[in-house]
């Protein structure tokens, strides 16, 4: 089984920063991709910074420029460097991770740390 466990989520005021972390656990074979992605009240859930095999990032328009996703490979971790937080950046941050286990290629989220931007 694989976990992905979340942290560094809270409260910031508008033009701060917070950076999140991920750990991925269990049988991982290989990381396709790892990411972050974020769902706002009455929103769909979206992608916003992804890391293809490693070394290759996309971001979506709406946060490029800001957003810095980054990772340590030998501690299964991703990260997301959050700059010029806007208010409406305010969401439940998920992790997301597709990768070859011992069951096959699969896809999982974490269980979401809430971002809040407000003074």
């Amino acid at each position: 089984q694989v976990q992905l466990v979340e942290s560094g989520g809270g409260l910031v005021q508008p033009g701060g920063s917070l950076r999140l972390s991920c750990a991925a656990s269990g049988n991982i074979f290989h990381f396709y991709t790892m990411g972050w992605g974020r769902q706002a009240p009455g929103k769909e859930r979206e992608l916003v910074a992804t890391l293809i095999s490693g070394d290759m990032s996309n971001y979506a328009d709406s946060v490029k420029g800001r957003f810095t996703i980054s990772r340590d490979a030998a501690k299964n971790t991703v990260y997301l460097q959050m700059n010029s937080l806007k208010p409406e950046d305010t969401a439940v941050y998920y992790c997301y991770t597709d990768i070859s286990t011992n069951i096959g290629r699969r896809s999982y989220w974490g269980q979401g740390t809430q971002v809040t931007i407000s003074s």
